[in-house]
Order: C-alpha cells, then sequence, then structure tokens
C-alpha cells in the first residue's frame, strides 16, 4: 500500500473534481445532516482563515455504491477507466461548500429543505471582526452579499448594487474563499477493508460500518444493475409477484446469513476477511444460484421439518449448509436417504448449541457434512455426540433466546397444534415469538398457579410446560387456574379435545397428570414423549 498523500486544494479545484466526476461519497457515508447554521459557520471560519480539518479521500479503481444526487443536481459518472476518489471522512463540509458553490436545494433528513442561496455575509462588518459576518438570515438593517452571489459574481457585474467600500470588502471575501488552502489527504490503492477501517476509526459518530454495508459497497455495479442493498430487500419483500423471505415467513434472516451462504457456495469458508476477499464478478453472477437455493432450503425447511417461521430456528446460521445443500444438490428434492440425514444434522447441529460459539470454523466443517450427504453417506458426530437425558430435558429454563428452547419448540411446531379451544391449527407468527410472554407461547400449568402451589420458578418455567396456542385469549380465559379446571372447560367445548392434546405431546391427559393437577407427573410423562421424538430423528433408521 502507498502511503498517505498530504495535498492543499484551492476551492475551484476541489469542487471541480466533482464536476467531473472524480469525487464522490461512498452510500455507507452517513446521510447529510448539516444544519444551514453550522453551513454558514463553517464559511465564517474559512472567511477569518481559521482550519476547518482536513478532507480524507481514498482513490480506486473500484467503483462502489454512491450518492448520485446532491439536492437538485445530479453529478456526472465518472469517466470509463479512471480513478474515483471517495470522501471517507469530510462528508458534511465538502456537501456544504458544494451546495454554497452551486446554490443548491437540499431536504434533510427530517424533511427540511435548505436553500443555499440564502445564506449571506454581512458587509457592514470588516472580515476579521470578533463577529460572525455570515448569517442564515439576510440583514435588513446593513448591506449583505450571498455566499453564492460572492462565488459566482464578478465585481463588474456588482458595480451596480455597491459602493467602494462595500466592493473592497467583497473582494477582500471572494480572495479568501477562492484562495482558502483546503487540507486534504489522499489514500490510494488501499484494499476496501482497509478503507473501510480508516472510515470507522475517524468517523465522529463511532458507529462501525457492517460487512454488509462494505459488501453493499464494494459489489455495486451500474452497467449489471447490481446493487446489493437493493437486492438483499426483494429478497426479503419484493413488490412485485417475484417469490420473497416475507411470504414464507422467513424475513428475519439476516444480511449476514446471506452473505455467508454466498461465501459458502464460492469458497466453502463463511469468515469475514472470506467474504471480503470474494470476487465482485463472482459475487454478482452467484447472486441468482444462492437466492434459489436460499427458497430451496426454506421450503425444505417448512415442509420437511415444519418449522413454518424464521423466528423459531434456533440459529440463522442453519440456513448456510441446507442452501449449499440444494446448491449443490441442484434444487433437486432429497432423497429419502438423504431426508433422514438431513433431519439427523438440523436436530444435532439445533441441541448440541452447535453455533453458540465458533460458528464460523463449524459451519466450514459442517458443509463437508452435506458433502457427505450429497453422496448419501451418513456423516460422522463421532466424538461431538448428543446425550440428551430426561433428567437434562426436564427442568430446563425456558428462554426464548435459547437455541435448545428454540429446537424443542421447533419439534412441538412439527405436530402442527391445534387450539385447546376449536380444533384449528395455530397460526405461528414471526411478530409473536419475541418474548417469553407473546402470544404464542403458554404454560400448560400457569405461572401464577405452579407459584401458588409453592413450586419454585426453576421448575414451573421448564421447556416441557410450554405449549403453542394461538392467541391471547386462551390466555385470559385461563389465568392462573388450574389445568384440571381450564381444560374441562376446553374439553365441554371441543369435542376433538383428546386428538388437539396429541398434537401438544401429551398424549393422554389423566396419565400425563393433566385431571389431577400433578406438575411433576405432567413433565415426567412429556420429557419421556419429547424425549422419544428427539431420539427417533436423532439416531434414524437408515
Amino acid at each position: 500500500m502507498l502511503q498517505p498523500q498530504n495535498q492543499n486544494k484551492k476551492y475551484e479545484h476541489l469542487f471541480s473534481d466533482i464536476d467531473q466526476g472524480y469525487l464522490k461519497i461512498p452510500k455507507f457515508q452517513r446521510d447529510f445532516v448539516w444544519s444551514k447554521a453550522q453551513t454558514a459557520k463553517l464559511i465564517d471560519s474559512i472567511i477569518k482563515g481559521f482550519p476547518i480539518g482536513t478532507f480524507i479521500f481514498w482513490k480506486t479503481r473500484e467503483e462502489l455504491r454512491h450518492i448520485r444526487n446532491l439536492g437538485n443536481i445530479a453529478l456526472p459518472e465518472t469517466p470509463k477507466g479512471d480513478a474515483i476518489s471517495y470522501v471517507l471522512d469530510g462528508q458534511q463540509r465538502i456537501t456544504s461548500l458544494y451546495a454554497l458553490r452551486k446554490g443548491l436545494r437540499i431536504t434533510t433528513n427530517d424533511k427540511k429543505e435548505i436553500d443555499y442561496k440564502d445564506i449571506y455575509v454581512n458587509l457592514e462588518f470588516e472580515p476579521d471582526s470578533d463577529e460572525e459576518v455570515v448569517s442564515v438570515d439576510k440583514p435588513q438593517e446593513s448591506s449583505s452579499i450571498s455566499v453564492y452571489d460572492l462565488l459566482n459574481s464578478s465585481l463588474v457585474n456588482l458595480i451596480k448594487k455597491y459602493n467602494d467600500g462595500e466592493l473592497e470588502k467583497i473582494e477582500k471575501y471572494q480572495k479568501r474563499l477562492i484562495n482558502y488552502d483546503f487540507s486534504t489527504i489522499v489514500i490510494s490503492d488501499y484494499p476496501i477493508d482497509i478503507a473501510c477501517e480508516i472510515f470507522t476509526r475517524i468517523n465522529t459518530s463511532g458507529q462501525e460500518l457492517t460487512l454488509f454495508e462494505i459488501m453493499v459497497a464494494k459489489t455495486f455495479d451500474q452497467d449489471r444493475n447490481f446493487d446489493l442493498a437493493k437486492e438483499y430487500e426483494k429478497l426479503n419483500c419484493s413488490e412485485g409477484p417475484e417469490k420473497d423471505l416475507k411470504d414464507a415467513g422467513f424475513d428475519t434472516i439476516p444480511p449476514s446469513t446471506v452473505l455467508q451462504c454466498i461465501s459458502a457456495y464460492l469458497c466453502q469458508q463463511v469468515r469475514r476477511k472470506d467474504i471480503l476477499k470474494l470476487d465482485k464478478y463472482e459475487f454478482i453472477e452467484s447472486w441468482e444460484i444462492v437466492k434459489n437455493g436460499i427458497f430451496c432450503a426454506v421450503d425444505y425447511i417448512r415442509t420437511h421439518l415444519r418449522i413454518p417461521v424464521s423466528k423459531l430456528l434456533p440459529y440463522n446460521a442453519l440456513l448456510i449448509p441446507y442452501s449449499y445443500f440444494f446448491i449443490r444438490n441442484g434444487g433437486k428434492s432429497p432423497t429419502n436417504l438423504q431426508n433422514k440425514l438431513l433431519t439427523q444434522y438440523f436436530w444435532w447441529a439445533s441441541l448440541s448449541s452447535r453455533f453458540s460459539s465458533g460458528a464460523e470454523g463449524k459451519i466450514a466443517l459442517d458443509l463437508k457434512k452435506m458433502d457427505d450427504i450429497l453422496n448419501e453417506i451418513p456423516p460422522t458426530y463421532r466424538g461431538e455426540e448428543l446425550n440428551l437425558t430426561l433428567d437434562k430435558l426436564k427442568w430446563y429454563w425456558f428462554s426464548t433466546g435459547d437455541a435448545f428452547c428454540k429446537a424443542i419448540l421447533c419439534l412441538y411446531a412439527y405436530f402442527e397444534p391445534k387450539s385447546f379451544r376449536s380444533n384449528s391449527i395455530v397460526k405461528i407468527d414471526n411478530s409473536w415469538l419475541k418474548v417469553s410472554t407473546s402470544k404464542n407461547y403458554h404454560h400448560f400449568f400457569p405461572k401464577g398457579y405452579v407459584k401458588k402451589q409453592g413450586i419454585e420458578e426453576w421448575k414451573g418455567n421448564s421447556i416441557l410446560n410450554v405449549t403453542i396456542v394461538d392467541d391471547y385469549l386462551n390466555k385470559r380465559e385461563i389465568g392462573a387456574k388450574a389445568p384440571g379446571d381450564y381444560m374441562k372447560k376446553f374439553e365441554d367445548r371441543n369435542p376433538e379435545l383428546h386428538n388437539t392434546m396429541k398434537t401438544h405431546l401429551i398424549d393422554d391427559m389423566e396419565l400425563y397428570g393433566v385431571w389431577g393437577n400433578n406438575y411433576e407427573t405432567f413433565i415426567e410423562k412429556r420429557g419421556e414423549r419429547v424425549l422419544e421424538e428427539i431420539n427417533k430423528r436423532i439416531e434414524p433408521s437408515l
């Protein structure tokens, strides 16, 4: 890498680079947020000869996603084959100065429009006065000139409007603005990840760029009409007839997981450094392939594993090996053996806290397991066997953020739980699954009832005491009642209640201690039932 170059630029030279398409503001920069008063103070500092900080530019031949318009001015494209300088530090200052030079109208984030022709220099004051000579309001009691006119009008054209003393001040102001030495540092040909690291370190907001923001900038290609940010939005929620993850109930998949799906396909590694090294054109070419792989993986998870929404997934990372499998399998349906092995992998990874730490390295290893499954070879889990016992399961604390709990909830969802009241299938919704008090979760032995019985909270909040229900009405009807009492009411309303409860892995309410309100019996029997279903999936007959 070349060393940074210190350069001083005059006003005209600085902004001719923008006019010719050589200086751009990358899209990962903050939106323009400066007020009119801040811009006025900046000009006042320049007129007084004060330092206003250094601009830092990154010069590269990489094309990044960048801002195309400033206010009412469309910025030109960079001439083909030429290097571009991107603003890493000084966006607010350089935008303000350019807006003044061009007399732009810019709408800020709070929808206020700033007219940059309406910032004025008060000609009553001397240039070196302690007073601020630049203001956002036109002085009513004294003569003034707009900064726009100051920069764009010749003295000849101003003779009729101003007296000799005022013209002398105007000439002085013009010279100070036009001849001001703007300090700039140019870093040339740095890798994008280093340039973004520099941006992060000098960014006064202290907000670190995400990997996705960097890859959005890096993979942008105008000729191919590829914008990763827009493509991700369409993947999540397309406005047209195209397939999207929202319709499938999987719209909570983060962009980082999508990037890892692409990297898994292209290089079988998913670390940050591997993603940053991906070739731009290979990345763009792979987008549709990986997108289809993700859709196939989601379809499989929803239909074969019967996990209806992404919020139930123990780990978003599970989508990576599954999308890899379907891409390598050419989108074909798995064979019977592959189905069993894919199911086995899901439950092994979900219940073993597989991705709770060191996820990137483990995903790379699991891609090799997917290669085995593609070849119909059972992957080895030697040394990583899942030893799940009833004792571990019985009093496992229920938490919606816990991968193990989510896996058990996935098992509950597999049986398409039905409403206690109507025997209709429960609707499971992403928006309802964020907290343990959500509309979809119900403690079968209510927390209030358990507390009254003197049962410790660590026992009462067992994952085995949780059922998936349809809406808040069930909770309102149940309150802190004993299950033997409230279930009697549902039995009167729902003649199919016995079959309904089987969809909750509660096979016999008498045997499970429901009618007798026996909590320990309920946890024991339901735990045995849950463990039976898990073992079927972990140790399939091949």
